[in-house]
């Protein structure tokens, strides 16, 4: 079992943003399980939380930018991608403005901030996706495509071609997550002259210089532009080098520009919100793409997760057979709607009901059509999660189980005769005082029949 991670202790930076150039502080803090990336703007009143969401992308436009309910946070895959690139899973990252610092452009501070801070393991499980076939996004307009493939490990794969002489065609590969510190998060980020020209006159790269963006030339630069990079920068002077950029810039690689277009694909794809297991090749990403492409994983995952029935093998010995079950549970036949339980621990039971066409409720729902109740698939998970609380008293015979509050009640589909019923109930909340606040879902056939969030409250018989 590999578990989460987080930060030992707070930690800030500060520095201007790329394209507001703002002064901006930024503080990482330590968060709990299961928090996974979290912005909070404590500039603004209540201190707004954004979560690193796809579904809370906005703009693509120079940077990944989100915003929920009208707070915004722009280009902020640099940071992400440090703490995937760190093995870190969850994290508060604190910003007194929209924009996280640019620092030199790529992931390298950021990096070195969380080493700094330390890592510790924290007691909850990692959830990984595993991947099982192809799956794929393509930007028709560009050509751009991406798609991860099944693999033991996180791989990455980005190929880098813009048509340009100055770039040219340029790969680069992240075999193994423990690549990334070394091989990866010193990629600045880059850009062309031609889009330089237009960020300039539309006020954008207020933060920029010649130190956090490289700058590939691949068009003659006119005087008056000169003039405008000189005064846009704060140099006296400014050349073109033989390898086709702006000077005061030497490049870390040869391939840098494929290797930080990987460096976003790391960071763009923990919006998902789930490790992935696979490997990702991703041909011209751009922030577009790549977001695009983390909406599909997570919309894919999140139904797979709902649809996902438990495997048991339901010929083994259950944990209690209807005789156990009828010693703790004070229901009886034709109420008694548990048949078997498989596993019980302190935040999660598995029962199981066979449906067969001798319930007495299917005399008259419906005769000719017989479907099982919807509130009878509730009522019968309820059971189930009366078996979890009434496990935690020693003399569970002298105890009844009583509705409090039921929740987000869905059903999916129907429940025929010949069917079989798992039930999965998970804790939402510790017990207190014989309260239960528990997820319930209900599967047959392979599929999510039914889901509901159940509150009951146990109370001794009188």
């Amino acid at each position: 079992m590999v578990k989460q991670t987080t930060i030992k202790t707070d930690i800030s930076l500060t520095g201007v943003g790329l394209h507001t150039g703002k002064e901006v502080k930024m503080t990482f803090k330590p968060a709990p399980v299961n928090n996974g990336y979290t912005f909070v703007r404590v500039d603004l009143e209540g201190q707004p939380v954004i979560e690193a969401d796809a579904n809370y992308v906005v703009n693509t436009q120079r940077g990944t930018n989100l915003e929920k309910l009208g707070v915004k946070i722009q280009t902020s895959e640099h940071v992400l991608a440090a703490f995937v690139g760190c093995d870190v899973d969850n994290v508060i990252i604190e910003l007194d403005a929209s924009e996280p610092p640019i620092m030199d452009g790529s992931s390298k501070y950021f990096v070195e901030a969380i080493e700094k801070a330390g890592i510790v393991e924290q007691e909850a499980e990692r959830k990984f996706y595993v991947v099982k076939e192809v799956i794929s996004f393509t930007d028709e307009a560009t050509g751009s495509e991406i798609l991860v493939m099944p693999s033991d490990d996180y791989q990455v794969t980005a190929m880098v071609d813009f048509g340009t002489k100055v770039l040219g065609t340029q790969n680069a590969t992240m075999k193994n997550i423990t690549d990334f510190k070394k091989e990866i998060s010193n990629a600045r980020t880059f850009s062309f002259l031609h889009e330089l020209e237009s960020l300039l006159e539309n006020g954008l790269i207020k933060g920029g210089d010649l130190n956090n963006a490289i700058v590939y030339v691949d068009k003659d630069i006119s005087p008056s532009t000169m003039e405008n990079l000189k005064t846009a920068f704060g140099k006296e002077k400014i050349s073109v080098k033989p390898n086709g950029i702006l000077d005061n810039l030497t490049l870390h690689y040869p391939n840098e520009a494929a290797r930080h277009k990987l460096l976003d694909v790391v960071g763009d794809l923990a919006l998902i919100g789930t490790r992935i297991k696979g490997k990702v090749i991703a041909n011209k990403p751009g922030h577009f793409v790549n977001t695009q492409f983390a909406k599909k994983m997570a919309k894919i995952i999140k139904i797979e997760q709902r649809n996902q029935i438990p495997v048991y093998d339901l010929h083994q010995e259950p944990l209690m057979d209807i005789h156990k079950i009828m010693a703790m549970l004070p229901h009886r036949p034709p109420f008694l709607l548990v048949d078997k339980i498989f596993e019980l621990s302190d935040t999660h039971v598995v029962g199981l009901k066979n449906v067969t066409m001798n319930e007495p409720f299917f005399v008259g729902h419906f005769p000719d059509a017989p479907v099982m109740p919807g509130v009878l698939i509730v009522e019968a998970m309820a059971q189930t999660g009366g078996i979890l609380v009434l496990s935690t008293v020693p003399d569970p015979e002298n105890y009844l189980t009583f509705f409090m509050k039921i929740d987000n009640v869905k059903f999916k589909h129907k429940v025929l005769p010949g069917d079989t019923l798992i039930f999965k109930c998970d804790l939402i909340t510790p017990i207190r005082r014989g309260i239960c606040h528990m997820q319930a879902n209900a599967y047959a056939n392979g599929k999510l029949v039914a889901e509901a969030e159940l509150m009951a409250q146990i109370a001794r018989k009188q």
